[in-house]
């Protein structure tokens, strides 16, 4: 796997882009000299946590025929208030919306976070402190 990034401006503002034509704006804080034009550097690692957890946690629905029909995912992580302002804890909330067996969507949440979301272990092998919660909510009956 290979992703390269390049500058934008003479700020701190870069593009980046891997195995697709996708590009993915990243930006410092104004601290830096960002402004505020693309994520920055640790809610990517985030976004990465979540997007690794829900695709496998979709999946894992998918395959138990469960009707899924949204999904949401906050997460909030901690940072420690020495530099490396590394995450020390990090709890991502998964919403998800339709006919969904709440014990299914338990046992898949666990299967998709700590066991096939590699993101999730590289970041506990780290000392991360990484929870979750899955929160069920039956589909809206469509207006008659």
């Amino acid at each position: 796997m290979k992703v390269e990034l390049k500058r934008v401006n003479d700020a701190v503002h870069f593009e980046a882009s891997g195995m697709t034509d996708v590009k993915i704006s990243i930006d410092g804080s104004p601290e830096i000299g960002g402004q505020n034009l693309g994520a920055r550097p640790m809610e990517l690692v985030l976004m990465a946590l979540g997007s690794c957890s829900s695709l496998d946690l979709l999946s894992i629905l998918k395959k138990q025929r469960q009707d899924v029909q949204d999904v949401n995912v906050s997460i909030d992580g901690e940072r420690a208030d020495k530099i490396p302002a590394v995450f020390t804890k990090i709890h991502m909330n998964f919403d998800l919306i339709g006919n969904i067996d709440e014990a299914k969507a338990e046992k898949a949440a666990e299967l998709a976070v700590k066991k096939y979301c590699s993101v999730h272990d590289m970041l506990a092998a780290g000392g991360v402190d990484i929870t979750y919660s899955v929160n069920v909510k039956a589909a809206e009956e469509p207006s008659k």
